[in-house]
């Protein structure tokens, strides 16, 4: 048994990395410390100040562990890396894990090639980026070999040359280097080129191409003429969406974050070459109590653990939380120094407050829209308990019954929690007991099946010691919802009394044209007011649960439908059943087909075929089984 207090005693003085568990054994937070003695000790000091998140973090762990490290700067690095994998409850967490795309030139290769790529590699390529669109990015490249004729294939030049050249080298985006059409001086030209343009020297390539215009245009070649004035054009695309320029040539992130309540949203600038070249905005979840310079710091922590890419120099709205040590990291992982700024005034300052702006509108944004979703999910569901004079609903499970006249009785189970679908939890049933149509015995089975199954697994989950919250059959709703009226609650309430289950029923009441007017509960019908919420929901989850138990429907007829209609003609088994399908492709075309036909199937007699005529044509009455399969096809 993991004593706490005794563990404690035993924590090093050392930096490194601890993880708090819960009594499920899952891991609730990630931390570093310079001393892992000192900052451990003070979750579970009654003395020390805590934020209410942290309080509750406290009162779920039940054992910790830890790893120690070298210093503070691997402590650091680990805890990136195992936030990121395991994704701790009370972590402060970044809801984006985006890869952005990136231009790679290979110049360590003979004959570089430009690539699209979302890693970057020790590999001495040169890469460009990050984009925030793959689009911009493939634009890019097209221009560039459209230009300069960069090659992008895998082949190993000069040993691995071809028979021939490629298409690329048809369409005029290849100089063919794999059939030495070009030498290596020559390509060696272009791709210096192509790098000072991804470089952002965008003028001294619309010069060349405006002189070649000029040029084709007075000798009267005027498809090469206006292949030079497109290029222009897509060059001048691009730059517009280059909107902001710098005075200087750095690259840097400038990022700035926008809070409220336990949402934040965070707007990153990408500045490559002093010029604007893409704006992200991020989620962060957890942030209630926590500091903007704890926030800053966990962002830019989360965020440069998962992009290859790293700026020479930050510009941040806050300073953050361990700005040396992930300074130090930061530099580490470029290779070189990374300048982190908070600017006052001046230009980078106007930055910041332009992406604080970008962070509020997009919060704003995103809160009205969580206002809406919550006004439809757990307002619909406040509305609904003060309908029925209940309180506390928070899982609902609704079922229905799907068969055609008996045929394939199945059922579903569909789970709303906090007015939302919980798809994981859905259940569908094949009727097993109950012979022809009989829904409400149908219902009897699946609701009896349903809850001594749960009943059982709480047991079982009793007896391990695993608190029911983290299974999903034994998890009991707050509210059952019937499709039916009187006799299907009844069905329910009878099935719940026998196994000594206390929950609450309500049951569907109907107009004459079958829209839902409001619920039976309580051997009273409970009225909707007129376009409300909680009438929205419900018909959500009604057609949900239709939906699923006919989805599951089709399923198994999909499996029987051709048995069910072909096995019952006079001669046809198993071994033609196949054979006519296998020619036919389709029950409609064997329904229209002629004697003649139907023979010239393998195994299919003179007698079979007009057997499997008459079936089709001379029959006046069918099964409502046939009816409906005939009818569906």
């Amino acid at each position: 048994m993991f004593q706490i207090e005794e563990e404690l005693k035993k924590l090093p003085a050392k930096p490194g990395v601890y993880l708090m568990h819960n009594k499920e054994g899952e891991i609730i937070y990630v931390g570093k410390a310079i001393s892992l003695k000192n900052r451990v000790r003070q979750y579970f000091q009654s003395s020390r100040d805590k934020t209410p998140k942290i309080q509750k973090m406290v009162s779920q762990i039940a054992y910790f562990e830890y790893i120690i490290t070298d210093s503070e700067l691997e402590a650091l690095v680990l805890e990136c890396n195992l936030i990121k994998e395991h994704r701790p409850k009370y972590n402060t967490m970044l809801k984006d894990d985006k890869t952005y795309p990136y231009i790679k030139v290979t110049v360590q290769e003979p004959y570089p090639r430009i690539l699209f790529t979302r890693q970057i590699k020790r590999d001495k390529a040169k890469y460009f980026g990050p984009y925030t669109g793959a689009v911009a990015v493939k634009d890019m490249i097209e221009l560039i070999r459209k230009v300069y004729k960069l090659r992008s294939c895998n082949r190993s030049l000069p040993k691995e040359n071809g028979e021939r050249p490629c298409l690329y080298y048809h369409i005029k985006q290849c100089d063919a280097p794999c059939q030495t059409y070009i030498s290596q001086e020559e390509y060696r030209k272009n791709v210096e080129g192509a790098l000072r343009f991804l470089n952002g020297n965008r003028q001294e390539l619309i010069d060349q191409l405006t002189s070649s215009m000029m040029e084709a245009s007075q000798k009267m070649e005027f498809e090469k003429a206006g292949e030079m004035r497109d290029l222009i054009k897509s060059i001048h695309a691009l730059d517009q969406a280059q909107k902001v320029n710098t005075s200087t040539f750095e690259n840097r992130d400038v990022i700035a974050i926008a809070k409220a309540m336990d949402e934040a949203v965070v707007s990153v600038f990408f500045i490559r070459d002093g010029k604007l070249i893409g704006r992200e905005n991020f989620h962060m979840t957890g942030v209630s109590y926590t500091t903007k310079s704890e926030l800053m710091g966990n962002f830019v922590k989360q965020f440069y653990a998962g992009t290859p890419y790293i700026p020479k120099e930050l510009v941040l709205q806050d300073a953050m939380e361990d700005e040396e040590i992930v300074g130090e990291w930061l530099s580490k992982k470029l290779g070189q120094k990374v300048t982190i700024l908070v600017p006052q005034k001046g230009s980078k300052k106007r930055l910041v407050d332009l992406a604080y702006e970008n962070a509020s509108i997009v919060l704003q944004k995103d809160g009205e829209k969580l206002k809406r979703e919550q006004m439809r999910t757990i307002g619909a569901v406040k509305e609904l308990e003060q309908m029925l004079g209940l309180s506390g609903i928070h899982r609902m499970e609704s079922f229905d019954i799907s068969n055609i006249s008996g045929f394939e009785t199945v059922a579903s189970m569909v789970v709303y929690e906090d007015g939302k679908p919980k798809r994981s939890d859905y259940r569908k049933f094949k009727i097993q007991t109950v012979k022809g149509q009989d829904d409400y015995k149908s219902m009897e089975e699946v609701l009896r099946r349903r809850f001594s199954h749960g009943l059982k697994e709480q047991k079982e989950m009793e007896e391990k010691g695993i608190d029911k919250q983290y299974g999903s059959f034994n998890r009991f709703p707050d509210l059952i919802c019937m499709d039916g009226g009187k006799g299907q609650v009844n069905i329910a309430l009878k099935v719940l009394e026998e196994l000594k289950i206390v929950i609450p029923v309500c049951g569907l009441v109907k107009d004459d044209k079958h829209r839902t007017r409001g619920l039976y509960y309580q051997n009273q019908e409970v009225a909707f007011k007129k376009n409300s919420e909680a009438f929205h929901l419900i018909t959500r989850i009604q057609d949900e649960t239709h939906r699923f138990a006919i989805e599951y429907h089709k399923q198994l007829r999909s499996k029987t439908q051709v048995k069910s209609i072909l096995d019952d003609i006079k001669g046809v088994g198993p071994a033609r059943r196949k054979a006519l399908m296998r020619h036919f492709k389709d029950i409609a075309f064997i329904k229209e087909a002629e004697i003649e036909q139907l023979m010239a199937v393998e195994g299919i007699t003179e007698n079979v075929a007009k057997e499997i005529y008459q079936f089709f044509h001379e029959t006046k009455i069918f099964t409502s089984e046939q009816k409906y399969l005939l009818e569906s096809k």
